[in-house]
Formats: structure tokens, sequence, C-alpha cells
């Protein structure tokens, strides 16, 4: 797979970031492709793509069940498009919202990530909706921060922890 944008190019033989999760997953978003915003990452950002998908390995074999990325790098103009945090780990390549129906409602999944020795950064479990799992941006140390995001009036809350779904 060659992927050709400001005049450089990534080659991956296979496409392939690690076992189970291919690069093109990561970049698929219909907002881009909506609204003509080019989500090429750079070379420097596959790389780290490659991290975050390592490290989802780990989340997969805990899960034991496939993950699937809803959302994974946006470059800042889709960061932006999406109404994501300025301080986001997506425009780094550096975190994937998924689901896993295999495993169960995202609440399951993020106390069993919580609870496990798996290295994060951020994990949030999004008000029933999905997992939004993060590493650290550069040399950081992971904060292993847990939070649930509300969603009212068209704004997010982030509250510490993990609080279940109101019925």
């Amino acid at each position: 797979m060659n992927l050709l944008g400001g005049g450089w190019a990534v080659t991956l033989t296979d496409g392939k970031l690690s076992a189970h999760f291919d690069l093109e997953e990561f970049l698929v978003s219909e907002i881009a492709a909506r609204r003509g915003i080019d989500n090429t990452p750079t070379p420097e950002i596959v790389e780290n793509l490659k991290r975050l998908a390592l490290a989802l390995e780990d989340v997969r074999m805990l899960l034991g069940h496939p993950i699937y990325i809803t959302s994974g790098y946006r470059c800042p103009a889709l960061n932006v498009a999406v109404g994501g945090s300025a301080t986001s780990a997506h425009p780094y390549g550096l975190a994937a919202d998924f689901i896993c129906p295999g495993f169960g409602a995202p609440l399951d999944i993020c106390t069993a990530i919580a609870a496990a020795g798996i290295v994060f950064d951020q994990l949030i479990h999004e008000f029933g909706r999905w997992v939004h799992f993060g590493l650290a941006i550069g040399a950081a140390e992971p904060r292993r921060q847990v939070l649930t995001a509300r969603f009212a009036d068209g704004s997010t809350l982030y509250e510490p922890g993990l609080l279940k779904v109101a019925a």
C-alpha cells in the first residue's frame, strides 16, 4: 500500500500495522470524505499508529474478540471538524475509539481494560456508545486516566471513573 500526500509516501507492504489491524481502519472517516479533508498520515504518525495497534492487540487478547475501530487517526482539520478536543491524542495517531460487541458493552470493556495490566494514558467510557483508548504523547509517562464522558446539550462532560449508563 502506498499513501501519497504532501510530497511524501508511506509504504506498507500489506497495509498491516499489527497482526489484526490494518492502517486503513484507523484512517476511514465519513466526515473527511464528505468535507474533502485529506486524512493521510505522515510517516511519524504511521509509526505512532503501529504503537497504538500493538497496544490494541493486548486489548483484543484480553477481550478475546475482534475490535472494531470507529475513529482512529484524525488530522488536525478533521479533529476540528468532528469537534475533537484540542488536546486529543487522535491527531498524533495515538488514540482510537472502538467497540467490541463480542465481548460486551463499552462499560464492560472499560472495566476489563482498567483492571488489566495494559498500558494506556487515557481510557474513556463514552457513556454507553464506545471506548476511547489513548496512549501517552511523546515520552510522557502514561497517566492511566479513567473517565466517563456524558453528552448533554451539545457539550461533553468528563467525570473521573467508570459510571454506569442510566437505564
